[in-house]
């Protein structure tokens, strides 16, 4: 449909340089509702998933990727080691793998 709009806009004869403008805005208003609507929403929680992921500490419970809830016993520079319960497993996992924090009464902290 945008294709269409935009080959029906450049095939057509302009007589001047407003009905360029008039063709070219509406695409540019597209364009730029887009980048905010989803660019930069993503942006903002890519920013806040670094920040989360830079200030884990031991103690923390998290959320993997992977579905694993554990509490931290040590942060490295990139990888974790969590305590799983019931068994006190303990399992070295990437950093990144870390989706979220879970709070003390096990909802997870978006």
């Amino acid at each position: 449909m945008l294709l269409s709009f935009i080959l029906l806009q450049t095939t057509a004869p302009s007589s001047s340089s407003s009905s360029f403008t008039s063709g070219i805005l509406p695409i540019v208003l597209m364009i730029a509702i887009f980048y905010f609507l989803v660019f930069m929403p993503m942006r903002r929680q890519q920013s806040k998933q670094k920040d989360m992921l830079k200030t884990l500490q031991n103690g923390q419970t998290v959320l993997t990727s992977g579905g694993i809830i554990g509490t931290i016993v040590t942060v490295n520079d990139d990888s974790l080691i969590l305590r799983i319960k019931p068994d006190n497993l303990k399992i070295q996992v990437a950093r990144s793998a870390v989706t979220s924090l879970v709070g003390p009464d096990d909802q997870v902290k978006k």
